[in-house]
């Protein structure tokens, strides 16, 4: 885990959460969890494997280490500030938080879903971007591009992460896996099994031949066809 999130991981608060950003905050660990539930159940994670956030104001609920997401508890989720300081909650955040709250500062983003996903995976370890093979890939902002290999949990898969991801809602991690961001939990989480679909389209689609990746103006009359009703 990264060293600064691991010096912070026991500071106390300096004040207590008001009571109804407290409820406010209550219910996005909520949120966290049926997610994290859901990615189980749809196979999107295995074990304790993957990791998601939701960003309120100054702060971020994530899911802890070393807990497999289809058996968290609200009270598991920790809170922490945008400096990776718990401000709430008894658990040692993902390792991976480093890199949801440099997706925050960079991007805008609400909230951070990752996974390691099969297809995802198998793309992100023998390719340099995923074609757009189908014009779905438009709602990710086109050809999604796979991240350079770095150990997980570090500023430089951050950085990394944070360049692959310019312009997309999606981006996949080399050797690792695959992360997308949105304006809630919902967008985020959308983003991950379309990205997956379309990472499962092109691996079999491999099996049968070469696929066909649409071309720039393709996408064009696609984006204008969507504009024109």
């Amino acid at each position: 885990m990264n060293e600064q999130v691991n010096e912070q991981v026991n500071e106390q608060p300096d004040e207590q959460l008001s009571e109804q950003h407290g409820e406010q905050l209550g219910e996005l660990r909520r949120e966290l969890c049926d997610y994290g539930r859901r990615a189980a159940a749809l196979g999107l994670v295995i074990g304790t494997s993957g990791n998601l956030s939701v960003r309120e104001g100054d702060l971020v609920v994530v899911t802890p280490s070393g807990v497999a997401l289809d058996r968290l508890r609200p009270e598991d989720c920790p809170v922490v500030d945008l400096g990776g300081r718990v401000v709430e909650g008894e658990r040692t955040p993902s390792s991976e938080t480093p890199m949801h709250l440099a997706l925050y500062e960079a991007t805008g983003a609400r909230a951070v879903v990752h996974t390691h996903s099969v297809f995802a995976t198998v793309v992100a370890s023998t390719m340099t971007e995923l074609p757009p093979i189908h014009y779905n890939a438009l709602l990710l902002g086109g050809a999604v591009r796979v991240a350079p290999y770095a150990t997980y949990g570090t500023p430089e898969l951050a950085r990394n992460v944070i360049a692959a991801i310019e312009g997309r809602q999606a981006a996949l991690m080399a050797s690792h896996g695959a992360v997308t961001i949105g304006a809630g939990l919902e967008q985020a989480f959308e983003a991950t099994r379309l990205l997956e679909w379309l990472c499962e389209v092109y691996v079999r689609a491999l099996g049968v031949g070469r696929p066909a990746v649409l071309t720039e103006d393709q996408l064009t009359a696609v984006i204008e066809r969507a504009l024109n009703g």
